[in-house]
Formats: C-alpha cells, sequence, structure tokens
C-alpha cells in the first residue's frame, strides 16, 4: 500500500512525461550516436579478420579515416528524426500504461515491465524506419567510402531513402522490425524494472525523500541501462546485421554474376557496389560472415544468417561462433547504454522537476 502512496505521490502530467522524455533521450542518444556507429561497425563487419576489434583502436581508426561528421556522426540525421518523437511516444505510453496498471492492483515491478513493453511496442512504428537508415548510414560511412566497403553506398539521408523504397520497397523501411522489437521490447522492459526498483532502493538509502541526489540519479540510470544492454546484446547483434546484411543469390559465387536474381535477393538489393557490378543487375555478391573476429580464413560453409527467425539467427551465430560471437560489440553497447540511459533518465528526472516548479506551468493545472 505504500507503494502505491508514493507512485500516485509522484505522478505528473502525461504532457510533461512526454516533453521530458523526449528531450532527454534525444540528448542521450545524439551524445552516445559515435559509440552506437563504433558498435553497428563491429556486429555488420563483413570482413575476414574483422577490421575493427577494441572499442578504443576502432574509434581512433574510424576517426582518423573517415572524420567526425561523416566517420563517427554517420547517420545522425535519421537518428535524430526518429529519437524524438519516438522518446515522445515511449514515455507517454509508458505513464500511462503503468499508472493504469498500478491502478487496477498489478504489482509495481510487473507493472514497470509491462508498461516498458508496451511503450517500446507503440514508439517503434516511428524508430524502427529511422533505425533502418541509421544503421546502413553507419555501416556506410562516408559516400564512396575508401576505407570500408560496407555494401552501401548513398549519398544522404533522403538519398538512402529513395533507394531503399524504389528497390527494395516501403517495407524495406521496416526491415529487420521483429528482430528490433525482440532486442528492444526486452531491453526496454528490463530497463525501466531495473530504474524503477533502484530508484526505490535509492530513496530508501537517502532517508525516504523524494530528491535522492545526483550521484544516485546517475548511478541508478546508468547501471539500469548498462545491465539491460548487456542482457539483450545477442539481440542487438542478430538485429543489426538482419537490417545491414545482403543476403547472397542462389548461385554458386563467381567473379562475375549474369543470371536473374532470386526472389529472396532481391528484397534486399540496397544501393551497393555501385563501382564493381553492373547497374541493372540486384544480385547482391556479398554475405555478412559469422565467423570469428578473430578467424583469418572463414570455415568451409560459412552460413549467413536466416532473416526471417530471430531465433534461428541466434542459434546459427552460436554454431558458428560461439558464445563470444553472439556478445560481439558488448563493451561499446554497454558504454552506450550506460551513458544513453544516464543522460536521458537524469535529464528526464531534472526536466520533471523544472516543469513542476516553473510559474507558467506548475500554476495552470495542466493535467494532461
Amino acid at each position: 500500500m505504500a507503494e502505491e502512496e508514493e507512485e500516485e505521490d509522484t505522478r505528473h502530467p502525461y504532457i510533461h512525461c512526454m516533453l521530458a522524455g523526449g528531450l532527454g533521450g534525444t540528448s542521450g542518444d545524439l551524445l552516445m550516436h559515435s559509440i552506437d556507429t563504433v558498435k553497428t561497425r563491429q556486429q555488420g563487419d563483413p570482413h575476414i579478420p574483422s577490421k575493427y576489434t577494441s572499442l578504443s583502436s576502432s574509434y581512433l581508426k574510424i576517426f582518423r579515416q573517415e572524420g567526425l561528421r561523416r566517420g563517427l556522426y554517420s547517420g545522425v540525421t535519421p537518428a535524430f528524426l526518429g529519437s524524438f518523437p519516438g522518446t515522445l511516444i515511449f514515455f507517454g505510453c509508458y505513464e500511462w500504461s503503468k499508472r493504469h496498471l498500478i491502478d487496477i492492483g498489478v504489482h509495481n515491478s510487473l507493472a514497470y515491465l509491462a508498461s516498458g513493453f508496451v511503450a517500446d511496442l507503440a514508439a517503434s512504428v516511428v524508430y524502427v524506419p529511422s533505425e533502418v537508415l541509421k544503421t546502413r548510414l553507419q555501416l556506410q560511412g562516408r559516400f564512396n567510402n575508401p576505407f570500408f566497403k560496407s555494401g552501401y553506398n548513398y549519398q544522404s539521408t533522403l538519398h538512402a531513402t529513395r533507394t531503399i523504397i524504389k528497390q527494395e520497397g516501403f517495407a524495406a523501411l521496416f526491415y529487420g522490425y521483429r528482430a528490433t522489437l525482440f532486442r528492444d521490447l526486452p531491453f526496454s522492459a528490463l530497463q525501466f524494472a531495473f530504474y524503477e526498483q533502484e530508484q526505490k532502493w535509492a530513496r530508501q538509502y537517502a532517508g525516504g525523500g523524494k530528491d535522492i541526489g545526483l550521484g544516485l540519479e546517475i548511478l541508478t540510470a546508468t547501471t539500469a541501462g548498462g545491465l539491460a544492454g548487456v542482457i539483450t546484446c545477442p539481440l542487438d547483434v542478430v538485429k543489426t546485421r538482419i537490417q545491414t546484411q545482403v543476403n547472397p543469390s542462389d548461385e554458386p559465387p563467381a567473379k562475375a554474376t549474369s543470371g536473374k536474381p532470386s526472389s529472396s535477393t532481391s528484397r534486399t538489393s540496397a544501393s551497393h557496389h555501385l563501382s564493381q557490378q553492373t547497374l541493372h543487375s540486384k544480385a547482391p555478391n556479398r554475405a555478412i560472415s559469422t565467423s570469428s573476429p578473430g578467424t583469418t580464413i572463414p570455415k568451409a560453409g560459412s552460413v549467413t544468417l536466416d532473416t526471417s527467425s530471430v531465433f534461428t539467427g541466434l542459434k546459427l551465430m552460436y554454431k558458428a561462433e560461439g558464445i563470444a560471437g553472439c556478445f560481439r560489440g558488448v563493451g561499446p553497447r554497454f558504454v552506450w547504454t550506460s551513458v544513453q540511459s544516464g543522460t536521458m533518465l537524469v535529464l528526464y528526472q531534472v526536466l520533471l522537476k523544472q516543469l513542476a516548479a516553473h510559474p507558467m506551468v506548475a500554476s495552470d493545472g495542466l493535467s494532461l
């Protein structure tokens, strides 16, 4: 009963939660975009051995070769366009779901977990297309990139959007939708379940007051995001490969192919290998190998992830690479989710307090 009363006392207007969450989430995403680029390169790198190994060396390599804006911050435009409306929707749905579930008697911990699922599902309609564009542009880097051959060569976000829709259809913007949900729904649910519980412990540690101090705010926010990020890393690897890989044609590999492309590959023939392939051919000729990054020679019969099944992709990765392959890029993911979550949730709490105390909104009885 005490938990329900405490929850009732800390309820803010929905519009405050949405604005604070949108600004906090976007700030966190933009701050950590360069780390996310490194993670994407590590997970989607088709080269054997991998060109990108540790976080620090990969970060410096991309910065030196490709620069900041066109290298580490490639794909930042679709990231921004998807982040603000996505987090706006997320926090509105999260607060609405959480309050209604608690009001009907659902235990707080279960309400937090379920609300994270519901909120992320609602926001996915906005952020998944931006995630597809962002991920491909991050993997590509600069236009006509001489340092890394990703299989994509888009001139800009607009060009990438037009090319994907023209060559692969509008549905391709939602390519990997199921894999993204398999990653993000558990992540959001765990992140907010951990965060709400840690906030409760922090308030108890601080003497029961609502203000736990900046130090504990940062600690609870970063640990919640980091722990959830590590647990869901295998799902992130599958999502990245599904959204960035170019499936091989059914024909045996050859230096030059002129056969008719199969129907299964026509979906994923993005603008790639323009300088090496004939423009009229849409048959992709590159597959992202699932060999481990330390393997210098690919194993015989190296497999490509089955894009129709997340669980099949996990099984294929585990068989070919072991547990290390499933957690490829876990270092950057831990750093990214920790700092992004810390930035988002700390700003969320700070902005909520500022909005509640501001005379223009505190006196108008806003209760949306």
